[in-house]
């Protein structure tokens, strides 16, 4: 065993997170003689980048250890060497919890994030881990029961905090969002994802002035974020600004040249203008970024139907009924269809 790792497990074991990131990264700089490359380093990296909520860091990790079977494999067998040997430390069973999600095992990581829970009462990360897994099974009130805790055990755990918010969003239920996300805009005033979750959640309240406030900040904060510009964008149009709400959709395609959503979104306001032909080439740039685009394939099929092609029109209305989500447009396509004679499949 290397210095490195044995220190790195060691910070691990002990909670000592900024120092066990300082080891890995070191340890990754210098593998053992024999090793060209070696995921445990990389696995230690990505465990820390989660527990601090860093998930673009956590997936830039987790690509360096637990994509490949044979680095599966490697990062399976330190874990479960140190998890045999120190059986009795709450943090083993966490970094087993972290290293089964991640690796297809959810179901299996449940019980480790239990018995790191039971050996640390008072630790809030294996109420964080487990509310995520109860996530993705689509088990919101029992994901919201898990972050409340490890928000009441560690009120200063803003990633928690963070993840209450959405989870209360997601239930269409803002008022307890967003005193989750002011929170964690205490806790992390320069976070501009903080306020871009704030902006959102008062945009759905129908708060337009503070909403639009939180979108500056959250751009002053990072004025590369091609998301928060089209969601400013989307808000602008909602009040019919529609000049304030094209520059934030072509910023947001500065920012992002691939940013599908900000392609639809200009198209339609080019259809609304009556620039058919402008309007035709953003749908299909959009259409270029993501393939199922129901947005774009509407918008297509309004193109074609302006121009009188009744057949291209009504092959992509189908196709954005495939594959919008929303009832409300599905509704609208049919209704549409049915007024002028004609029905999709």
């Amino acid at each position: 065993m290397t210095d490195y790792q044995a220190q790195c497990e060691t910070a691990l074991l002990e909670g000592r997170w900024d120092q066990a990131q300082q080891t890995a990264l070191a340890w990754a700089r210098h593998p053992a003689t024999g090793m060209d490359r070696n995921p445990r380093p990389h696995f230690a990296l990505n465990v820390i980048h989660l527990l601090h909520g860093e998930f673009a860091e956590a997936w830039t990790t987790h690509q360096k250890c637990l994509q490949e079977s044979e680095d599966i494999a490697l990062v399976k067998e330190w874990v479960e060497g140190f998890v045999a040997q120190q059986s009795e430390r709450a943090n083993a069973h966490l970094v087993m919890g972290l290293f089964l999600a991640q690796s297809g095992q959810s179901e299996q990581s449940i019980v480790s994030y239990k018995k790191s829970s039971k050996l640390a009462p008072q630790s809030a990360y294996p109420h964080y881990f487990l509310a995520q897994i109860h996530e993705r099974a689509n088990h919101l009130e029992m994901a919201i029961k898990e972050y409340r805790e490890a928000v009441r055990l560690d009120p200063s755990y803003a990633p928690a905090r963070t993840n209450l918010g959405v989870a209360y969003q997601e239930q269409g239920r803002l008022e307890m969002a967003i005193p989750q996300y002011r929170e964690v805009i205490k806790l992390c005033p320069h976070d501009p994802v903080a306020h871009a979750n704030l902006a959102c959640s008062l945009a759905e309240q129908g708060k337009f002035e503070p909403a639009l406030q939180s979108y500056k900040e959250a751009l002053r904060l990072n004025s590369k974020d091609a998301e928060v510009h089209f969601s400013l964008g989307g808000l602008y149009e909602t009040r019919g600004r529609l000049d304030l709400a094209e520059k934030e959709y072509n910023a947001a395609l500065i920012a992002d040249p691939s940013f599908g959503p900000a392609h639809s979104a200009i198209g339609w306001l080019a259809l609304g203008r009556q620039h058919l032909q402008a309007a035709y080439e953003a749908f299909n740039r959009a259409l270029k970024s993501n393939d199922q685009d129901p947005r774009a394939y509407h918008g297509i099929a309004e193109y074609y139907s302006q121009k009188g092609k009744r057949e291209s029109a009504l092959d992509n209305f189908t196709k954005a009924l495939k594959y919008y989500k929303d009832p409300e447009k599905k509704n609208a396509i049919l209704n549409q269809l049915f007024q002028e004679g004609q029905m999709a499949d």
